[in-house]
């Protein structure tokens, strides 16, 4: 199966060189995707560009196909969904949630020179990161891509309630599948309260699984695929 798999803030395509290999190992076709403004080449991109280039990977891939989204690039993967419904198999979200309709994508930290650099580690410190070790930490935070405040700030639109029907996962690192179950039960994340598929898979990992636990996030989405 083709697995696109997007990414969150500050990363770009290259995040999922591990887990890409062990997929291929595994049978499948990763497609990890570049971001507009993210990794691209790009000082100035919205979130629109990022959907388009998200819809356009599904559209080029075998259907049906599994879109993995992290982090806040979860709302991406959802936005294919909502996009695509019928070439979208599965939604395989890890460590994050998707926003709802009406709401800005990303808008967390601090914006600079009409960007959202990366914070440091400082507000990740805890379970987030607590297993990246310091050579990790210094590779990410080094090369880490400011987000452009168009992406940030840009607001969710989602339209097609067809999206309801895809199954979706969620992927459980720095939380556990208890928690984000009653989180969904407690209506804290509406679109998930109302998908009518939606499993919960830990994984033992921080926030980062495709740098810690890259074999065991492949084979997770290998089975999910």
């Amino acid at each position: 199966m083709d697995i696109l798999l997007i990414a969150g803030l500050w990363l770009d395509g290259s995040a999922w060189t591990d887990v890409a290999a062990e997929l291929e190992k595994l049978g499948h076709r990763p497609v990890p995707i570049t971001l507009p403004g993210q990794g691209d080449g790009a000082t100035a991109a919205t979130l629109d560009d990022q959907v388009a280039a998200v819809v356009a990977a599904v559209d080029a891939a075998s259907a049906p196909v599994l879109v993995v989204g992290h982090s806040a690039a979860c709302t991406l993967a959802w936005l294919a969904a909502d996009a695509r419904p019928g070439r979208v198999a599965r939604v395989a979200l890890i460590g994050g949630f998707p926003a709802e309709d009406g709401k800005p994508y990303a808008d967390f930290f601090a914006i600079t020179d009409d960007r959202m650099p990366f914070p440091g580690w400082g507000p990740f410190e805890g379970p987030d990161a607590a297993d990246l070790d310091g050579d990790t930490r210094r590779t990410i935070a080094s090369t880490a891509i400011a987000v452009p405040v168009g992406v940030a700030r840009g607001v969710v639109r989602l339209t097609d309630e067809r999206r309801f029907d895809v199954p979706v996962a969620l992927v459980c690192p720095e939380f556990t599948p208890e928690q984000a179950r009653a989180w969904v039960d407690a209506g804290d994340l509406p679109e998930l309260a109302r998908a009518r598929h939606l499993d919960y898979v830990d994984i033992d990992s921080g926030h980062w699984p495709m740098f810690s636990r890259p074999t065991e996030l492949a084979r997770v989405l290998a089975a999910l695929a």
